[in-house]
């Protein structure tokens, strides 16, 4: 072979093996951030693997008191689609200049004015979370979840036309799990006993406005606001009167006082799950919106001893 030859067979075989590293490199997916926990549930099931979804929130972490760090807002800043509940859930939003798209899903759901019986969103420690004046716990009803799915699909087909058939299927089989959400909600709430859960954080009016039951907050819209001794006497005599055998709390908010009232009024205190974010075990478990949403039906019907 002449040295020619010889060179130009040596250049080939860079070019091949430089064709062949660069082949092997990963395509970068495009990365969907969402804020809460359901709106992450809606994003990852019908993106499926063609995007990176990340929740903004650590789970564990409480929706209404999260502050994102420097490095976490460039990286939410950066993402290619950031889907936020909106409804003043996420006053932080506001200092974030999104690179690319940002959508606000509350204009898209059916949104609850807080009324006089409620309390607004700013609590006695200061906190105001956009002061909105509605309730921003919209992903309780599943239907407002249908819409919201709707409104993620369409945005994801707009960024990612290519990828529409891949969405529409996976909303149609989303969509039909939250049809048969609510339908066993309608089912196991039709003929109860009590009409009334007590909670320690006004997060289920929702939920309670769909399925025909109420709800007796001992505090307002933000959990960490600490309920007075007029309105501790006033739920335990409510829990007297009516036989209430359970009532309710949440990983992520004070128990105390809540487990407090259980005490003097010699009932359960149990877990409800609001949905915002999800607990580090719950992420462990796999457990996704639907699982939450029955396991906490099955609470529900138990503490209105539903048939």
């Amino acid at each position: 072979m002449s040295f020619r030859n010889s060179i130009l067979s040596l250049f080939l075989l860079i070019f091949v093996s430089c064709l062949s590293l660069y082949a092997k490199e990963p395509i970068q997916n495009p990365t969907i951030a969402a804020s809460t926990f359901s709106l992450y549930d809606i994003a990852k099931n019908i993106a499926g693997e063609s995007a990176q979804t990340f929740m903004i929130l650590p789970f564990g972490v409480d929706a209404h008191s999260y502050e994102p760090t420097p490095k976490q807002i460039a990286k939410i800043s950066q993402s290619d689609l950031v889907i936020y509940s909106g409804a003043g859930l996420e006053p932080w939003i506001k200092g974030i200049s999104f690179q690319k798209k940002a959508v606000d899903i509350s204009a898209f759901v059916r949104l609850r004015e807080l009324d006089a019986k409620h309390e607004s969103h700013g609590d006695a420690h200061g906190h105001n979370h956009g002061n909105s004046g509605v309730d921003p716990h919209y992903w309780q009803d599943p239907t407002n979840m249908v819409l919201a799915a709707e409104q993620i699909t369409k945005e994801l087909i707009t960024l990612f036309p290519k990828n529409r058939a891949l969405y529409e299927k996976n909303r149609d089989a989303y969509v039909a799990m939250l049809q048969n959400l609510d339908a066993a909600y309608k089912t196991a709430l039709k003929e109860c006993k009590l009409d009334t859960i007590i909670v320690n954080h006004n997060a289920f009016s929702y939920l309670s406005q769909r399925y025909g039951f109420h709800t007796e907050p001992l505090s307002g819209l933000a959990p960490e606001a600490q309920p007075n001794a007029k309105k501790m006497i006033k739920l335990i005599k409510f829990i007297n009167e009516h036989k209430v055998k359970v009532i309710f709390f949440e990983k992520f908010a004070n128990e105390k006082a809540i487990k407090s009232i259980a005490k003097e009024a010699n009932v359960t205190a149990d877990v409800l799950q609001p949905l915002g974010n999800i607990t580090a075990d719950e992420a462990k478990a796999g457990l996704g919106y639907d699982d939450i949403m029955r396991i906490n039906l099955d609470k529900i019907s138990k503490a209105l001893e539903c048939r």
